[in-house]
């Protein structure tokens, strides 16, 4: 099984469809809220050296915003 983490915020338009393309392909996740959790937010800085949302590690592979095409490869989805 995948590792996938997301980092988000609970406004985050993109994190709600990074969320929903995980739902839809049956994908389970680890969801940190960097807006509350410091420990959350240092990590994601030091993955993606930014403070924008979502930041979504699948595997040690970061992805910076919604991109679906990123994820479905990284997840061997067509």
């Amino acid at each position: 099984m995948r590792s996938v983490k997301i980092y988000s915020t609970p406004v985050c338009v993109y994190c709600k469809m990074a969320k929903k393309f995980f739902a839809e392909n049956n994908i389970q996740y680890e969801e940190f809220n960097v807006q509350e959790d410091l420990k959350a937010r240092k990590e994601m800085m030091d993955k993606s050296h930014q403070l924008g949302v979502p930041v979504v590690d699948i595997d040690g592979e970061i992805f910076v915003g919604f991109d679906r095409g990123g994820f479905a490869k990284a997840l061997g989805i067509k």
